[in-house]
């Protein structure tokens, strides 16, 4: 026990440095859109995907507003790659956890640098729930007996390491993300027709849902929001005392709700916080599990980006109704429903 006490503290202590190590690049939208070679406009999807099976929160349930009144009233982001450049981070996070296992289980020593695992299957791995992904990339076939098991351990494992590491470095918005999301909820962010109409600029309530634990996403929005944005964008100084993380109405995580994307639950819980009903509200995400889980809990829209751990080719198929290449896209895509 004393050995596997120690192993697990130097391997953490290993994942910290690595994590901080490897950060060295900016967190530029023109940088992840050229390397993906992604669209430089907004590109509108016309197929929908499959979805997963009805939730069973009911979408007439989750609000006091009345349905009719249509208008967007709230976006609902999700984490990382979308929110946050924090994929090092649980690449990290996830050769530490995997490594440990191994050494437990097997004769073979290995370290979380010669761990055999590629970025491209951690990415691959990112559209399943932690401990589902932990259990393949040990691999356990789904219907191994001890697969649930063997992955709700590695998941909380990799929970414990996760939420340490956060920091801004580590888990930090990407460029642009800050100051829209201020822009969102003061209301400055334009109708996409240009109209000049300020009756109505109150903004929209903002939340966040993820499929890593609730403690990791109030980590996130807790290390990138000290002070009113993280962008400090100028035109919003009356906020210069407040948080963006006191303005999210709603934040969940896997182990928060009844159940994980790609099932709707974790939006409609959103939703009935914000008191808003799902055809309201806007999902922001970066995985074919945010698309399915938008049209599960029947979104008005379900957004897309680029510059997470999916490219073009894969989300064009999910059931996105938008793909935005960088964050002024996404703020044309959602100013097109306000």
């Amino acid at each position: 026990m004393a050995f596997g006490v120690l192993t697990r503290a130097i391997l953490l202590s290993s994942a910290a440095v690595t994590v901080q190590g490897f950060l060295g690049s900016s967190r530029s939208m023109t940088g992840i859109a050229t390397k993906k070679s992604s669209p430089s406009l907004v590109h509108q999807q016309t197929s929908l995907a499959s979805t997963a099976s009805s939730t069973s929160l009911s979408a007439s349930s989750t609000s006091n507003t009345d349905a009719a009144d249509n208008a967007v009233r709230g976006i609902i982001f999700d984490i990382d790659g979308t929110l946050a450049d924090s994929w090092n981070l649980g690449f990290q996070a996830t050769l530490t956890v995997l490594t440990e296992y191994h050494n437990e289980n097997k004769e073979e020593s290995l370290t979380p640098e010669t761990y055999p695992l590629t970025s491209e299957e951690y990415h691959f791995g990112c559209r399943y729930t932690t401990p589902e992904r932990l259990a393949r990339h040990v691999g356990l076939d789904p219907e191994s007996p001890s697969f649930e098991s063997v992955g709700e351990e590695l998941g909380r494992q990799f929970d414990d390491y996760y939420v340490q590491l956060v920091d801004k470095k580590t888990a930090g918005f990407y460029d642009g993300i800050g100051d829209l999301l201020v822009k969102l909820h003061c209301g400055e962010l334009s109708p996409s027709d240009g109209s000049d109409d300020s009756s109505d600029m109150s903004g929209v309530q903002i939340g966040a849902l993820t499929n890593a634990c609730v403690e990791y996403a109030h980590a996130v929005l807790k290390a990138n929001c000290p002070q009113y944005s993280s962008d400090n964008p100028s035109s919003s100084s009356d906020l210069k005392d407040d948080s963006i993380y006191q303005r999210f109405s709603s934040i969940h995580g896997a182990n928060s709700v009844p159940r994980p994307k790609p099932f709707g639950d974790g939006i409609l819980q959103c939703c009935e916080e914000m008191n808003l009903h799902p055809s309201q509200v806007i999902y922001v995400g970066d995985a074919p599990t945010d698309a399915r889980a938008a049209v599960d809990a029947k979104c008005r829209a379900a957004i897309g980006v680029l510059w997470g751990s999916n490219d073009e080719e894969c989300l064009e198929k999910e059931g996105f109704d938008t793909l935005c290449s960088n964050v002024e896209e996404l703020g044309q895509a959602i100013g097109q429903y306000l």
